[in-house]
């Protein structure tokens, strides 16, 4: 930082969060393609097809349409380090077969919470223990209540080991870890939005075509090309290349721990759009998680911090 840039204060921070208004933007478009994506893979995981189906059009998109900057970068792009680079892959088929499993177990209510909901925690947690970042005593509040809130959102089959949901709980958290580990390694890799899902998308691919191939084409001779077809572009286009590059837009405004602290947005979210959509209206419990949700958000961004929530750079 600049000596002119450290007197003036003021100015410097009314800069910074002009320029953290596309950040938070693109952190909450992040959210909602989240929230249908939650949705739409419950419903095709529980109904019509197997994960390794969906997971195989999740990344055959991308790596279609970002294959010529795979083509520029190679497969092994240079100057990346390899325990960053299985990081980055680690939220790729691995992340996306984990929590499609654990959406079978678990109920549909249950996943928001368990999933975006826990991402911040993951994210402050690894910033903490492995990098030494700091939080401020705002922040670490927030973090409280975001717990707070998805525990109450989630309700008591949170706790109610009967039907075997707390595998889906386990494997639901251990998706929200991996994402944990995208979100630090993408900060460190030096490569882009669309070069990070560009080479996720190309090996997850690589991964999943020999399992996933033949299981599509009975799909498909199953007469549910329609079902294949929505979530090609659900999981494909949406989350497959706009949610990625979103994202990884966020965490190059905001930092990890800011743009990471929106996702529990995700399932509050989805108990709003239950009401009109459904019919669904929350209970006291469930309003409560969401006030308290939301109330994290706001601290665990740091937004309300006294230095406006600067980004926790290594």
């Amino acid at each position: 930082m600049s000596e002119s840039a450290s007197v003036h204060a003021v100015p410097g921070r009314a800069g910074r969060d002009r320029s953290s208004l596309p950040g938070w933007l693109a952190a909450f478009a992040t959210v909602t393609i989240w929230a249908v994506w939650m949705v739409g893979t419950r419903h095709a995981v529980t109904n019509d097809l197997p994960p390794v189906v969906v997971g195989l059009l999740r990344f055959a998109v991308p790596a279609l349409v970002l294959a010529p900057i795979v083509w520029r970068t190679g497969l092994f792009p240079k100057g990346l380090p390899p325990l960053v680079g299985l990081a980055l892959l680690g939220s790729g088929a691995p992340f996306f077969l984990v929590v499609a499993l654990g959406m079978q177990f678990a109920p549909a209510a249950e996943i928001g919470p368990l999933l975006p909901g826990t991402m911040p925690l993951f994210v402050a947690l690894i910033g903490w223990l492995v990098f030494g970042e700091r939080l401020g005593r705002l922040r670490i509040v927030g973090f409280g209540l975001i717990l707070v809130g998805v525990a109450l959102i989630g309700g008591r089959g949170l706790l109610d080991p009967a039907g075997g949901a707390w595998r889906g709980h386990l494997l639901l958290l251990s998706g929200a870890c991996l994402w944990g580990i995208y979100t630090h390694a993408y900060r460190r890799c030096g490569l882009s939005a669309l070069q990070a899902a560009a080479l996720i998308g190309t090996w997850s691919l690589l991964l999943l075509v020999p399992f996933g191939a033949p299981k599509l084409a009975t799909a498909l001779a199953n007469g549910l090309a329609g079902p294949v077809l929505l979530q090609a572009l659900l999981q494909g286009f949406m989350s497959g290349v706009l949610g990625i590059v979103l994202y990884g837009f966020a965490v190059d405004r905001l930092g990890a721990s800011r743009a990471a602290a929106v996702s529990p947005l995700g399932p509050v979210l989805a108990a709003l759009i239950a009401i009109p959509v459904l019919g669904e209206s929350p209970d006291a419990v469930a309003v409560a998680g969401i006030a308290a949700a939301a109330t994290g958000v706001a601290l665990a961004s740091g937004v309300l911090s006294p230095n406006g929530g600067s980004r926790n750079h290594p």
